[in-house]
């Protein structure tokens, strides 16, 4: 038996087709393909519950779409982009994108600023570290419906914070104040949210080495400045990280508008569009337009969380 079959190989293939075949195994299915198989159940979870459904719904927002009964038969006529002219001359739609805007311009600095500040602090050995990370992390696994009834009671027209203010408090309470509810949810979110992102920034931490630090103090670098020059650069990519997850955490609003100001009220002040995307649907038979007002969503999330990616400096990183 010849070397080249007891190789495995055919007697005309050559070196040369061997390795060329071997380098086209290899970029069809990466250098361990084993990888695949243990990564094929998540893909296929990705391509079932989200791609699937987002191709779906980029199909409906260019047809005249309605809901049916099941085995009914009816024509989705193709209608180019009329479902996306009649979303962007509603004023309903352009306010919520607005109000998003607002949340997010007051929502992101809270979020990555204080649990910049609050996760060095805990990293740096405060005393009841391990209560404070505790406390600080239980709204985010805490049920939502339950903490926005505490929210209710604490900011409504009669709650513990009007009493507190007296003759301070806002007339018209926070959250039917038009001016006031959508940054009254934002805080709130803010707030729930800082325990994940907490740990985030804990995580980074801890890739910092200890030497940047002794160097920053025989520079004569305070707190400040070691914080300034040595934690913030070196938890750069968590910022990026951050920054994005808090972007598209706010463009997803829907519980918090929903149940905080009973569906988006004041005169839709605190309306997002993916509240406005289940009214459309749902409520009003109107997939068409509400797929139309998910996928323009899709592309604000994208751009915005590219911007921030590339503000942040995290091209490399993230």
């Amino acid at each position: 038996m010849s070397t080249s079959v007891a190789a495995g190989r055919s007697p005309d293939s050559s070196p040369e087709d061997d390795k060329r075949s071997r380098g086209m195994v290899e970029r069809l299915l990466g250098k361990q393909p084993l990888g695949l198989l243990f990564s094929a159940p998540y893909v296929v979870f990705l391509a079932v519950v989200f791609a699937y459904p987002f191709g779906l719904a980029v199909w409906i927002s260019f047809h005249d779409y309605i809901f049916t009964a099941p085995n009914a038969t009816v024509d989705h006529p193709f209608v180019g982009f009329a479902n996306y002219a009649s979303a962007l001359t509603d004023a309903r739609v352009l306010r919520s994108f607005l109000n998003t805007l607002i949340f997010l311009v007051i929502n992101v600095p809270i979020t990555v600023i204080l649990a910049m500040v609050l996760a060095t602090a805990l990293n740096a050995g405060v005393r009841f570290a391990s209560v404070f990370r505790v406390a600080f992390y239980v709204p985010y696994v805490t049920a939502s419906v339950s903490l926005i009834g505490v929210w209710l009671l604490l900011f409504s027209q009669g709650g513990l914070v009007n009493t507190v203010l007296g003759p301070l408090a806002p007339d018209p309470s926070w959250l039917i104040n038009s001016n006031l509810a959508m940054p009254s949810i934002a805080i709130y979110v803010a707030w729930k949210q800082l325990g994940f992102y907490i740990l985030l920034y804990l995580a980074a931490l801890q890739a910092i080495p200890e030497e940047l630090y002794e160097a920053a103090s025989i520079d004569g670098s305070g707190t400040l400045g070691k914080f300034w020059n040595v934690t913030v650069p070196g938890v750069r990519s968590a910022t990026v990280l951050v920054l994005i997850l808090a972007i598209i955490t706010g463009a997803n609003l829907f519980t918090e508008p929903y149940l905080l100001t009973n569906g988006g009220g004041p005169n839709g002040a605190s309306a997002t569009p993916v509240l406005l995307i289940y009214q459309k649907a749902l409520q009003q038979t109107n997939p068409d337009v509400a797929s139309a007002i998910g996928v323009l969503l899709v592309i604000v999330v994208g751009l915005l969380s590219a911007l921030a990616n590339r503000v942040g400096g995290g091209n490399d990183d993230v």
